[in-house]
């Protein structure tokens, strides 16, 4: 179990597991309806397919965890298992029934998913901003409620700022996390479309990703400023975008003695998420 979570929800969520004398009853499918903060999307049809052939073997092995609502119950935990029953004909499911609030709905959710790691990069993503919105909490609170560092969180967060087209290539596991990260750093976000579908039709390595930003932004550099930069600092620079997952600029004198190194962030939450990468060194 994650450490840090919010006030009894640890214990809550082992409360759940069918050996800690939770009582089991069995409730019928048609009174049951989906998690509506289920943070998972997209279920692969294969697995669902593979569990029902196991239900209609041996039977649910693990019951669902359920809330009461007004009408009928609420999937808590186990909604897998559920489609996999329906498409076995049960009419019934063993289920253990809990009085849980909205906030504890949520966040068990979450965690139940982030367990199993059945979460794509976006699903994530979008279920850190959607706890975060309901229940008005900060970045740093919602990480030590489910025991992720803040700088976890705000990664994924920020990749709902990409536009649509390539959030779908992250989901569909087209681009990685690292190639998010490195289309974050370029300076013309107009530029992100463009970069990403040539890496995908191509198949571009996350490395092969960052060398091509990294000419798009130098080419960005000489129409303001044709100052011709070391090999060693152009490097350096790659690395520092890398690192803090966005656009940054090492900035040398004439003489080369002195310089200054700008790290663009795009809000509050951001620049306290590189602060706070800046304290771990």
């Amino acid at each position: 179990m994650a450490k840090g979570l919010g006030k009894g929800l640890d214990a809550l969520f082992k409360d759940l597991r069918p050996e800690n004398n939770s009582t089991v009853e069995d409730i019928s499918v048609k009174e049951i309806r989906p998690n509506p903060h289920q943070p998972r999307k997209i279920f692969n049809e294969e697995a669902i397919d593979e569990l029902k052939q196991s239900i209609e073997s041996h039977g649910i092995l693990q019951p669902i965890v359920l809330r009461k609502s007004i009408k009928g119950y609420e999937i808590v935990a186990g909604e897998r298992r559920f489609r996999a029953a329906q498409a076995a004909g049960l009419k019934e499911v063993p289920a253990i029934v809990k009085e849980l609030t909205e906030e504890q709905m949520m966040e068990l959710a979450l965690l139940e998913n982030l367990q199993r790691e059945d979460l794509t990069v976006m699903e994530e993503a979008a279920a850190y901003q959607l706890i975060m919105d309901k229940l008005k909490i900060t970045q740093a609170e919602l990480a030590a409620r489910i025991g992720k560092s803040r700088p976890h969180i705000a990664n994924y967060v920020r990749l709902l700022g990409l536009p649509a087209e390539i959030q779908t290539f992250i989901a569909e596991e087209k681009l990685s996390m690292g190639h998010a990260r490195a289309l974050l750093g370029l300076k013309h976000k107009k530029q992100q479309n463009e970069a990403a579908i040539k890496a995908v039709a191509e198949g571009w390595t996350v490395r092969q990703m960052e060398v091509w930003i990294r000419k798009l932004n130098d080419n960005v550099s000489r129409e303001t400023k044709p100052v011709k930069k070391d090999v060693f600092i152009i490097d350096r620079e790659e690395a520092l975008r890398a690192k803090f997952g966005t656009s940054v600029q090492i900035r040398q004198s004439k003489n080369g003695k002195k310089g200054k190194i700008e790290i663009e962030y795009m809000s509050a939450d951001d620049l306290n998420r590189i602060l706070e990468m800046l304290d771990q060194e």
